[in-house]
């Protein structure tokens, strides 16, 4: 253990000469139904001893993100398994793995391109089960630090509350004892002072839905840190073909197009994100993960005061930069739209209708974007989702205005 703690020590301080991103060659490969057990032997994570040095406990949130069979929840009940056999300064875990905890109702229809806007309220269902999770999550976070039971939410999916309220039974975060049956409040176990890791195992594959869960890190000054799993397309095609369940190809193809890998360059709340190559784990990979999440641990997210006029100046930026995307999009899909319509031999006062309804279209949407009738976010998204949403909803209002035009 002793001689573990050094080699951690020694390579913790060589993270932090380096800086935390790193591309590496390791994550325990994906069991064809990611079913299998974990080799938790692979990751024999021990915590330092001068975390626990304190006395008071410290708060960790760590998000795995990648394409789907890219071997997130292998490495997420290894890494949860490893923290919690260690006794002594080990660490405890709570791991909430999304496809357990959403309904797969959430998830019963592909999204393709060609159905993109057709699917948006599925779509929006998905994305409205995210978010009660980690209100959930930030449910249970203000009862840990303030000592208080857990209650339940007033807006609340019963389904989806009572999942996440058993998921943290079981790995012994709630009492099973029920405080008051009739509010549903439940005790926490709060009779330790050792460190304790939130492991979030989703896609993410959106910078903007990492960015929600730093937000909340922020808000409670957690530690914050990302595991990538970078996994060849075709490996998660394959992987996925073996679950009881596998997603359409489609699917994963069209999210693979999507998919946004942690850029700390570009943004500085993705400092301690750490990509894994999905082949072969091995020793060293091990002990950057293990320095991963340490760093982050003792370098909490710091909370931000509140500062209006930077906000407004943040929020001037935003708008001026997502105007700036959509217009540079909106005027490509006029461009090639029209190039399609000439190839059909259209004669030209038809084509002139055409590029005056476009015309008009595209200036809709740009003064509805100046007057934030798009915004879905009152802080700037860290990512091109908005954009991207626009963008999706001005091709589908394309189409519908070729056709209008000239009843194709």
């Amino acid at each position: 253990m002793r001689v573990f703690e050094r080699a951690a020590c020694q390579a913790l301080a060589t993270a932090r000469a380096r800086g935390a991103v790193s591309a590496v060659r390791g994550c325990p490969q994906a069991r064809s139904s990611e079913s299998s057990p974990p080799d938790t032997e692979a990751l024999a994570v021990s915590c330092p001893a001068p975390m626990e040095a304190a006395g008071i406990r410290r708060l960790g949130v760590c998000v795995l993100c990648g394409l789907p069979a890219a071997g997130k929840s292998t490495l997420a009940r290894a890494l949860s398994h490893s923290v919690r056999r260690r006794g002594g300064p080990g660490w405890d875990c709570a791991l909430l793995t999304y496809d357990d905890l959403i309904p797969q109702e959430a998830f019963s229809q592909p999204e393709t391109e060609a159905g993109l806007v057709a699917q948006r309220p599925l779509l929006s269902r998905w994305k409205l089960y995210r978010h009660e999770l980690l209100v959930y999550l930030e449910h249970f976070l203000q009862a840990l630090i303030n000592g208080d039971h857990l209650c339940a939410p007033t807006n609340r999916t019963e389904a989806t509350w009572k999942s996440f309220v058993s998921c943290f039974k079981e790995q012994g975060l709630i009492s099973s004892e029920i405080h008051d049956a009739k509010s549903c409040h439940y005790l926490i176990k709060t009779t330790t002072s050792r460190p304790l890791y939130f492991v979030l195992d989703d896609n993410f594959y959106y910078q903007s839905m990492r960015y929600e869960v730093y937000q909340l890190a922020r808000k409670y000054s957690l530690g914050f840190c990302q595991l990538f799993l970078d996994c060849p397309l075709e490996s998660c095609l394959q992987r996925n073909c073996l679950r009881s369940q596998p997603l359409p190809d489609e699917t994963i193809c069209l999210m693979a197009r999507k998919i946004e890998v942690p850029n700390p360059e570009k943004n500085t709340w993705e400092q301690n994100s750490l990509i894994l190559k999905s082949v072969e784990c091995t020793s060293e990979d091990n002990l950057q993960v293990i320095n991963l999440l340490v760093i982050a641990l003792e370098n909490p997210v710091k909370q931000i005061e509140e500062n209006t006029e930077q906000k407004e100046t943040d929020r001037a930026i935003c708008a001026a930069s997502i105007l700036h995307q959509a217009d540079q999009a909106f005027r490509r899909i006029v461009s090639q739209t029209m190039k399609d319509v000439r190839d059909k031999n259209i004669l030209p006062s038809e084509m002139k209708i055409l590029a005056e309804e476009l015309n008009k279209l595209k200036a809709e949407f740009l003064e509805d974007l100046r007057q934030g009738n798009h915004q879905k976010n009152q802080f700037c998204l860290p990512s091109s989702e908005l954009v991207t949403d626009v963008i999706t909803s001005f091709q589908q209002a394309t189409d519908n205005v070729v056709k209008k035009v000239f009843f194709f």
